[in-house]
């Protein structure tokens, strides 16, 4: 046992990390949590406990790492989505709350066809196919990604999280998907512009590139999926994409370009345009 309590660790650790994070007691929280294998809760109840040897040696070899620049989730191994606890490695993206609202806009259009066909594109740790296999327990879902490794991942956590009606397959956006109609297909596809800024700083900067950057401005993946997802959505079949804040107009023009209709953009959490809806009807 050291003499390093719960409550002077999380101090000088999120002193150590302010730099970096925008919420360091939180980050400091989650990695001694971690550690000890307790919900957060234990260390606020029991601020004086003592770390033991081992404890401090693994808290303190994550915060190192943390003061680097690793993620959170990435060193934890894990990020909640939709209340569910998901496996996350440095090959997939970290599941953010933004992407909620695709599954919310899912779940309203399928309240009325809770048996539909479901195409999740670019699955990543397969949060979202998983979710909405765990809301909708008869839908049936293909989910694809071009990565070896983000399948591996969407596979464990479809068996930790018993999701059974769930399907996966490796494939570049529609290449390796037999010809079939979907009532829906989702997407959070890549993106960012290579270009951009932001892609140097906090945890953007060390998730895969391959799930992050688009060419065309970051709009070269949501063009191939308008243009291809009219061969498998069936007559009223939803697409439903998330993008960035400032591609609104574009991506509703894509749509329009394809003759999409009823195009609606829908705003994320905070208050940011974030993903768009349309429906497919010949």
């Amino acid at each position: 046992m050291t003499d390093l309590d719960f409550q002077s660790v999380i101090q000088s650790a999120s002193q150590q990390i302010a730099a970096i994070s925008d919420s360091p007691q939180l980050d400091a929280e989650i990695l001694l949590s971690h550690c000890i294998a307790k919900p957060r809760s234990h260390i606020r109840a029991w601020p004086e406990k003592k770390l033991t040897e081992a404890e401090l040696n693994q808290f303190q070899t994550l915060l190192k790492k943390r003061r680097q620049g690793k993620p959170i989730a990435y060193l934890t191994g894990s990020r909640e989505f939709w209340s569910r606890d998901f496996l996350v490695t440095d090959q997939v993206l970290i599941p953010r709350p933004d992407t909620e609202l695709l599954i919310e806009l899912a779940l309203t259009r399928l309240k009325q066809n809770q048996s539909a066909k479901i195409l999740d594109l670019g699955c990543g740790a397969g949060i979202i196919a998983i979710t909405l296999a765990l809301e909708l327990k008869t839908l049936k879902v293909l989910a694809s990604d071009i990565s070896d490794a983000a399948l591996s991942i969407a596979q464990q956590n479809a068996e930790r999280l018993g999701a059974n009606n769930i399907e996966l397959l490796k494939s570049n956006w529609f290449s390796e998907i037999r010809p079939q109609a979907f009532d829906m297909i989702i997407s959070n596809p890549p993106y960012i512009a290579e270009t951009d800024p932001h892609l140097i700083n906090g945890d953007v900067a060390h998730e895969p590139r391959l799930a992050l950057i688009a060419a065309q401005n970051g709009l070269q993946d949501i063009n191939a999926i308008a243009e291809q997802a009219i061969n498998f959505l069936k007559p009223n079949g939803h697409l439903l994409i998330e993008h960035g804040y400032e591609q609104q107009s574009a991506v509703q023009s894509i749509l329009l370009k394809n003759q999409y209709q009823h195009i609606e953009t829908h705003q994320d959490l905070a208050g940011n345009p974030r993903a768009t809806t349309a429906i497919w009807n010949p």
